[in-house]
């Protein structure tokens, strides 16, 4: 029972100094702004990651394509790593290092988003797909741990959970995800019929 609590206990301590942290929440909101942005502009969201933060990608893709409170039209929004054929292709063909970065090359536009998400901020697939998305006019969100890694200097808005620890790193990405999916949905369907 006190291992459930200390773990509980953890999780709920990275929250709070999320919940402390001026500038963090400054760019949680700034990552609703810009995707609100390029969801009225046309543009798509794109989201990457790998294993656990593959799961995360695919569930917040989910959000925004699906609903989230409010019955409306689908956003734009994809993971990237879905297509297993195509993953499994240039994993074998070129390098599992690759296979973000060349989907980024062949689908992405400028104006659009993606949102790579690594605990270490160190994934290499991400990194390069980061790497690519700079040269491809592709604005950059990078969910992280405390550190951020190679993905804090390629992004354009960091979000770095104040944490070295994986699961409770990605619980608070989740948490911080579920939050933007709110603030966008709001945003971009407070004028409109959410229907249209």
């Amino acid at each position: 029972m006190e291992k459930i609590r200390s773990i509980l206990a953890a999780s709920i301590d990275v929250k709070q100094q999320i919940l402390a942290d001026p500038e963090l929440l400054n760019n949680i909101a700034a990552s609703a702004q810009q995707i609100t942005k390029a969801f009225q502009q046309k543009n798509r969201i794109y989201l990457c990651g790998n294993g656990g933060s593959a799961a995360d990608a695919q569930h917040l893709a989910a959000e925004f394509s699906g609903r989230f409170y409010t019955d409306r039209k689908a956003l734009p929004a994809e993971a990237l790593h879905v297509n297993t054929s195509y993953l499994t292709a240039v994993a074998n063909d070129y390098s599992y290092d690759v296979v973000y970065a060349r989907l980024i090359e062949g689908i992405s536009n400028p104006g659009d988003i993606l949102i790579g998400l690594s605990t270490s901020g160190n994934s290499a697939n991400v990194v390069k797909a980061f790497e690519t998305a700079r040269t491809m006019g592709v604005f950059t969100i990078g969910f992280t741990g405390k550190d951020g890694g190679k993905m804090k200097g390629l992004s354009d808005i960091w979000i770095g959970v104040p944490s070295q620890d994986t699961p409770r790193i990605q619980e608070a990405h989740i948490t911080i995800g579920h939050i933007i999916c709110q603030l966008v949905e709001e945003s971009y369907f407070q004028s409109n019929d959410p229907t249209s």
